[in-house]
């Protein structure tokens, strides 16, 4: 039974070698809106993996702001997809940062290791679906979910760690150390 195996996993997806971090993030104190804003007031963000909960915690509407997609309504298909991605262990490892003052999620990215026969058997980390809630961006917490996985990537024997990116984002992953390489090619099977 999938909800009788997640409710086992609902803390995180799997342990980890690396543990969760605290990212220092400058916020604003919380008006009368739940929104926060930039200041000088810092506070500490916990990075984790994901957990089931944060489905509750606008974890999906934070997707998509990096993507227009179609929500996912119904929980079944949530948690066959949490199970799906648990069962990867740490070749797959969806992180985020959850703003202790409103519980929501404000940041989210993930590790792919792929695994090669080149290098001598080597792996390749592929940074995937990275993006700050619109109201925490410019905080340095995008650099700091980046650096995460990237820290993720090289614990895991990762020779190196890439990513895609649109050409507004280049200067954004410049700052986090990454170099434009080579060019990427699609072929889309749906819109």
């Amino acid at each position: 039974d999938i909800k009788r195996k997640n409710k086992k996993e609902s803390h995180l997806m799997r342990s980890d070698d690396i543990p969760t971090v605290q990212s220092p993030i400058r916020w604003e104190k919380m008006g009368s809106s739940s929104q926060p804003k930039r200041t000088g007031e810092e506070r500490l963000l916990p990075i984790r993996r994901l957990q089931i909960s944060d489905r509750y915690k606008g974890f999906l509407d934070l997707l998509s702001q990096l993507s227009p997609c179609g929500p996912i309504t119904d929980e079944e298909d949530f948690l066959t997809r949490f199970s799906d991605l648990a069962s990867l262990g740490d070749g797959h490892a969806v992180v985020v940062a959850e703003d202790d003052q409103t519980g929501r999620i404000v940041a989210t990215g993930a590790l792919l290791v792929e695994r090669k026969f080149l290098r001598v058997c080597g792996k390749v980390g592929h940074i995937e679906d990275v993006v700050v809630d619109a109201t925490a961006r410019g905080t340095g917490l995008g650099q700091c979910m980046v650096q995460h996985l990237a820290d993720r990537a090289r614990a895991a024997g990762c020779y190196k760690v890439i990513l895609n990116c649109t050409a507004e984002m280049r200067g954004f992953y410049e700052k986090c150390g990454f170099k434009e390489k080579n060019v990427q090619m699609a072929i889309y099977f749906h819109d």
